[in-house]
């Protein structure tokens, strides 16, 4: 049993871990053309019973899901960080709209999931995989992956609140050793724009029209 919960942790931090950072990844390698894209990572070595369970598995954790749910989230930070470097305008805002979609579009996370294949069978025997088949069949193995999704979100809010107060304090009490030193460096975070919402042509005329009065 302890080497079954060992696995669970194993499995929880390195795979919360994968699809959270890797989402960012895909970004970052869109400006590479996509008529060369490259083949889903499949090992033909696994062997064939291996891989079933490896399969089994994952639909067992919810790994398809899982990806997915990062993808979007990932979006939802991406429009914001984008909303945030340009003017305040309904055009710019449709443009930032429209890079979010085509992200979501060109990830293929059917693509990630089949790469969970290869990386399963390096990193996990057979025998494992099917200790860990028999963990999240389990009533108890099925909420593990149903609340690590939201257990790596909080974790990831603390970890961010807590060092956002750490290098306040660190920058802040390094300037008061070093006077004269570093005075204007300074911490910048980038509000989330809010763009107003559409008008109706109506009542784009009556503001005008109040504007014109005296």
């Amino acid at each position: 049993m302890k080497a079954v919960l060992a696995l669970v942790v194993i499995y929880v931090v390195a795979f919360l871990v994968a699809i959270q950072g890797g989402a960012p990844a895909a970004v970052e390698a869109s400006p590479q053309s996509t008529a060369a894209k490259p083949a889903p990572v499949h090992a033909s070595a696994i062997d064939p019973a291996k891989e079933g369970d490896i399969r089994a598995l994952l639909d067992l954790v919810g790994a398809h899901d899982q990806v997915q749910d990062s993808v979007n989230y990932s979006a939802e930070q991406y429009r914001e960080k984008l909303l945030a470097t340009v003017a305040n305008s309904d055009k710019n805002q449709a443009f930032v709209n429209a890079v979010v979609t085509d992200y979501e579009k060109k990830f293929d996370v059917d693509q990630v999931t089949e790469q969970l294949i290869s990386i399963y069978d390096k990193h996990y025997s057979g025998e494992e995989i099917k200790e860990l088949l028999q963990f999240y069949g389990s009533p108890l193995g099925q909420r593990v992956a149903a609340e690590a999704p939201k257990i790596s979100r909080e974790m990831q809010a603390v970890t961010r609140a807590t060092a956002a107060k750490a290098v306040k304090e660190a920058l802040q009490e390094t300037k008061e050793e070093n006077p004269g030193v570093g005075q204007n460096v300074h911490l910048t975070t980038a509000p989330a724009r809010r763009f107003p919402q559409r008008r109706s042509a109506q009542d784009g005329t009556q503001a005008a029209q109040q504007q014109d009065q005296p």
